[in-house]
């Protein structure tokens, strides 16, 4: 599967529709960034139940600003619309390959009812 470019009028839709979701947080000047991104797309090809995207920060600032993007590239990965992981720092295809069968194998009804729980507690 190809990586699918993230806007603001398409991230609410491709969180939504989708289970598993992994963004990465880029800019074409960041040389990080370009290193990553032959891992990343390969990492997509082998693991086609998932959505990879990409943030271009410097068009689509506002979604940097909302997920306080502080450091590129950053990896963010939603399961169900929960943000589970977000580290920044480019990673081995290796080892984002197990990021992503530690958030398939995640009990989400457990981290919806945390979060429920966390949302009671602050009132």
């Amino acid at each position: 599967m190809a990586t699918v470019d993230l806007n603001k009028e398409n991230f609410s839709d491709i969180i939504t529709g989708n289970d598993v979701v992994v963004v990465d947080f880029w800019a074409p000047w960041c040389g990080p960034c370009k290193s990553f991104a032959p891992t990343y797309e390969a990492v997509s090809e082998k693991i086609p139940d998932v959505v990879f995207a990409k943030v271009n920060t410097e068009v689509e600032q506002e979604l940097a600003h909302h997920f306080q993007i502080r450091s590129i590239p950053t990896l963010m990965i939603f399961r169900e619309q929960v943000i589970i992981f977000s580290e920044p720092g480019a990673m081995p295809g290796q080892a984002l390959e197990s990021v992503l069968e530690q958030a398939k194998a995640l009990d989400m009804a457990e981290v919806h009812q945390q979060i429920a729980e966390e949302a009671k507690q602050q009132g």
